[in-house]
């Protein structure tokens, strides 16, 4: 049997043409962006507060049960590297020339935080062709259900963030990423990394509140002190702090379309690994564009089926018993 190439890529064309042009009972267009839930539950996490003390990355490990990864043995405080199944909160260490003054570009140092973002509109749950990935309706928190995955990956591929991981190494794998401690926070607690960040740099609230705790902190002048609540935006435990130069805007109130963890900053944004995207979400597109597709499973169909028939085709008598 000989299958060439120029008839596979004619019935994978073929296939796909089907589906789109006579499968499809209406145009695929984008869909309206979805809002920000009025409830919903968030983080702000402000690289002027955080001292790197990575607390937070051994409450996640503990509550979510993850084992130590050691990317570097010899380094003691770049362990682990980046995020990874084990691994779904990590502090990071920007730092140019002599890295002298925090939270300063140039011959400065700043932290970063990174994990998942939450977004508003999320690009992984409108990639994911069996709806493994959900936002739930009142928190928008982002969760996942293993028993609806079928390992496409194509979560990892939408991120613009690059945040869900993949079990590469497990039998029967996974995606994992933080869901926001929600267990806790359906419970009326809140995430381990703010919980037990002991300087305030994460705090955790309702998204709008914590929308407007971020523009207070940009309107104080340069040395005024203020209070900064610790753990949560509605805690009575505030430590009073000299504020620093913030970069004027807050990373997250519209970043493609939005996200649920806020962030501020002295330094540049993208200095500190975050993405630069437009404000819109291009998360309606591809929701509409996936979905029509794998409705009832009528892409794969075709284009299975168009594959049986070129190997029945090409099935010559010398290869029958």
């Amino acid at each position: 049997m000989d299958i060439n190439r120029r008839d596979f890529l004619k019935v994978a064309a073929g296939g796909g043409l089907a589906v789109a042009a006579n499968l499809s009972p209406v145009p695929v267009l984008a869909r309206e962006a979805t809002p920000r839930l009025p409830e919903a539950v968030g983080l702000l996490y402000d690289a002027t507060v955080c001292v790197g003390c990575r607390a937070c990355m051994v409450a996640c490990k503990e509550v979510n049960h993850l084992p130590p990864v050691f990317s570097r043995p010899n380094d003691v405080w770049d362990n682990p590297m980046d995020l990874s199944d084990k691994t779904f909160n990590i502090i990071k260490l920007y730092k140019n020339g002599m890295g002298v003054y925090k939270d300063q570009e140039i011959n400065g140092y700043s932290f970063i935080k990174r994990s998942c973002m939450h977004c508003v509109d999320p690009a992984c749950t409108s990639a994911c062709p069996v709806s493994a990935l959900t936002k739930d309706p009142v928190t928008g928190i982002v969760k996942y259900n293993k028993d609806a995955c079928i390992g496409c990956r194509y979560c990892q591929v939408a991120c613009p963030y690059n945040i869900p991981k993949f079990q590469w190494g497990e039998a029967f794998p996974q995606i994992m990423k933080c869901e926001m401690c929600y267990p806790r926070v359906d419970k009326g607690g809140y995430p381990a990394c703010a919980e037990f960040c002991p300087n305030g740099g994460t705090i955790f609230g309702e998204v709008q509140d914590l929308l407007k705790e971020a523009r207070r902190r940009l309107a104080l002048k340069t040395g005024e002190v203020a209070p900064y609540p610790l753990h949560r935006l509605d805690s009575q435990e505030k430590r009073y702090r000299t504020a620093t130069p913030y970069q004027k805007r807050i990373y997250g109130e519209k970043e493609g379309g939005g996200t649920q963890v806020l962030m501020l900053a002295g330094v540049p944004y993208g200095k500190l690994g975050l993405p630069a995207l437009p404000n819109e979400s291009p998360a309606g597109a591809s929701e509409t564009l996936m979905h029509t597709l794998y409705k009832g499973m009528i892409g794969p169909y075709v284009l299975l089926g168009g594959l049986f028939y070129l190997i029945y085709k090409n099935t010559g008598k010398q290869d029958l018993p």
